[in-house]
């Protein structure tokens, strides 16, 4: 029974993302107590699965805490998305409050996602992994580093809009915010397979998954990379979004999908560890 339970909360934990990212994009669904009711719905049960993959291991006062911790992390950053932004759609379709509590629920995982990363260097180090992780690390500050910067912009200009000033901001902003956007969904990718590369080496992702991993990765940099430099127009009078690959590929919160699947491997992995 223990084993079926754990197999389920595994497979949710890996569909958690995807599942978040399609009720968020769907803004019919913002209707007061519709879009609560699913989120509290959705966070709950990924709280429960995770547990009993094998976030109870952080609790445990020997074994592979870190390893949980972690995967706890990483799958944090799309449990928060999953319970605040059913239905909140594109920034053109949300009000002023919510792309405000958009921004701030975005600097808030990529402080989250930072902070995984560097708890997987850590655990990895303890098996004897050092080369790519600590590749990895460096990757991962930068990519921390520029959503920080790029997510503060917007979350300001954002503010002062809701204080009543139209004043159009600065050009300069808008082109910092393009570069540092681009190249911390770049480097996230790049951190992603790196840390893939390094668990494979410590024998905590097998051969398959790693090279999946670094296929998926090298395709998104690709489809980043044609999209170019500058962030596109998302709005009612440009082509929908999701039927453009660059675009999906390039929304801050799509690198962190990968960084969550790896945490479902990890609370598992740990969950066996302690088994």
């Amino acid at each position: 029974m223990n084993h079926r339970v754990r197999r389920i909360s595994y497979f949710f934990l890996f569909v958690l993302p995807f599942l978040a990212f399609g009720v968020c994009a769907a803004r019919p669904l913002r209707i007061a107590g519709v879009y609560q009711a699913i989120g509290g719905i959705l966070f709950i049960t990924a709280a429960i699965a995770a547990w009993f993959v094998g976030a109870r291991v952080i609790l445990e006062r020997a074994g592979p805490r870190k390893l949980a911790l972690a995967g706890v992390l990483f799958i944090l950053p799309w449990a928060v998305i999953s319970l605040l932004w059913v239905g909140i759609g594109p920034p053109f379709q949300a009000t002023l409050p919510e792309n405000y509590m958009r921004f701030l629920v975005l600097v808030s995982n990529s402080i989250l996602v930072t902070s995984a990363f560097v708890v997987l260097k850590d655990a990895l180090y303890e098996v004897g992994e050092r080369f790519y992780a600590t590749i990895g690390s460096a990757a991962n500050v930068a990519a921390g580093g520029a959503y920080l910067v790029c997510l503060n912009i917007t979350l300001a200009q954002v503010a002062v809009a809701m204080g009543g000033d139209k004043t159009p901001p600065p050009a300069i902003l808008g082109l910092l915010f393009d570069g540092l956007e681009f190249f911390a969904c770049l480097m996230t990718y790049v951190t992603t397979g790196l840390f893939a590369v390094a668990l494979g080496q410590a024998r905590l992702l097998g051969r398959g998954a790693t090279r999946a991993y670094l296929i998926a990765c090298g395709i998104l940099v690709l489809l980043l990379v044609l999209r170019g430099l500058q962030y596109p127009e998302i709005s009612a009078n440009s082509a929908p979004w999701y039927t453009r690959p660059g675009v999906i590929a390039g929304i801050p919160a799509v690198p962190w999908i990968m960084p969550c699947l790896l945490g479902a491997v990890l609370l598992r992995r740990a969950g066996d560890a302690q088994s």
